[in-house]
């Protein structure tokens, strides 16, 4: 199952997703043959994960997901109707928005490549992750846009490169080439490839323009090859600065990495972006995604007070 997840190109995390289901699938039954099983055994542990466990809507429909793709694309079994599945109860959380005021004391505790990702993050609705993936090629200064490339659902789509960013991030490049530069002298350099990519152009690997944006500090050793070179910044560490930063500011409310994301589609909208534009940004498949930021932008756009403020 994970090399076929591999060969159909899921993301890493959607892989590991999804064989920690179907590890804990096997586990609830006791290490059966999965070939033997069919509906009422993925209704029994669905069910289960809803009444023992109780699991989130959104987590059951991930297990209900690696358990098809076993079944479909490993065992080429098809299976039937799963009717009669306890479901988890669906909840609706707004997402958390911070005003432009907290973005601003945000900023003010952010320094570095942290701020550079973070004004990424805000100024052009990336997610983490594809900040982090950013290749130099991706980085458009001449027409301020960045691509972002195999993100969620393997699509690719333009994201805007704020004005704020450019010079700061221009004299970022040109350090992070200097270090390219120091580390092909030294014999390293190179850079994981997407895809084949490695095989068709070997050399690739320590061209300058697919470098990583934010390369890591720490050189990484690939058993596979035996070279070394750089990953891109890591993504746990974004995560912590963000919160210490949070936590510094003051901030009562939870800042993460996907909040400033969250923030940047709500400011759009309560700016007049028309939220069609709004859900090709975000790279939503469905405008419906998209309109749960609506709820959060109406109310300050309509000046809604309370009857207590008239009194």
């Amino acid at each position: 199952m994970r090399h076929d997840l591999a060969a159909r190109h899921y993301k890493p995390k959607t892989a590991e997703a999804y064989l920690h289901w179907v590890r804990d699938f096997l586990a609830f039954h006791q290490d059966r043959d999965p070939a033997d099983m069919a509906e009422a055994d993925v209704n029994e542990f669905l069910s289960h994960l809803a009444n023992d466990c109780d699991v989130s809507s959104s987590t059951q429909n991930q297990a209900l997901s690696g358990l098809l793709y076993l079944f479909r694309h490993v065992f080429n079994k098809q299976l039937g109707e799963l009717t009669s599945v306890i479901r988890a109860r669906k909840s609706k959380h707004l997402p958390t928005v911070l005003s432009q005021d907290e973005i601003t004391v945000l900023f003010r505790e952010l320094s570095g490549t942290p701020r550079l990702i973070a004004m990424l993050l805000y100024g052009g609705g990336l997610r983490i992750s594809e900040a982090l993936e950013l290749r130099v090629k991706d980085v458009d200064l001449t027409h301020d846009v960045v691509t972002v490339r195999d993100g969620k659902g393997g699509k690719d789509r333009v994201a805007p490169l704020p004005n704020a960013v450019k010079q700061p991030l221009q004299k970022h490049l040109a350090a992070v080439k200097q270090i390219h530069e120091q580390d092909l002298k030294q014999g390293f350099g190179r850079v994981p490839l997407p895809f084949a990519l490695a095989r068709k152009y070997p050399n690739a690997s320590s061209d300058w323009l697919w470098q990583y944006v934010f390369p890591a500090t720490t050189l990484f050793h690939n058993d596979k090859t035996g070279e070394r070179g750089r990953y891109h910044y890591h993504e746990t560490a974004m995560q912590r600065a963000i919160k210490d930063a949070a936590a510094k500011a003051g901030l009562t409310v939870r800042a993460t990495c996907h909040t400033l994301r969250h923030s940047f589609a709500t400011h759009l909208l309560q700016s007049g972006t028309d939220i069609r534009t709004v859900q090709e940004l975000l790279g939503h498949r469905s405008v419906k995604t998209t309109e749960i930021y609506t709820h959060v932008a109406k109310l300050a756009a309509h000046g809604v007070k309370s009857p207590l403020d008239r009194l």
